[in-house]
């Protein structure tokens, strides 16, 4: 089995100007971050939620997904406040 330093080694092309030779430690440190943008969220211990079905208009789904990331707390926000 190869090893991942020689899987990923690629002669540099001396006739492109954007093509430079990499350091190990700058390799190291895009392996990092890239490793910390992939990393994922564990199970929660405790949970504090419960996963439901919910069928909603699609217009109502529409207008809070355009409101960006976490538009399904938002949904949660608004019921909470409807609560009777």
């Amino acid at each position: 089995m190869q090893k991942l330093a020689d899987i990923i080694a690629i002669p540099a092309d001396p006739d492109d100007p954007e093509d430079f030779d990499v350091t190990e430690e700058a390799l190291q440190q895009a392996l990092a971050e890239r490793r910390k943008r992939l990393r994922r969220r564990g199970a929660q211990a405790t949970p504090t939620k419960k996963l439901v079905t919910l069928r909603l208009d699609p217009d109502v789904i529409d207008k809070f997904r355009a409101t960006g990331p976490g538009w399904q707390a938002r949904i949660n926000d608004v019921l909470k406040a409807a609560q009777v």
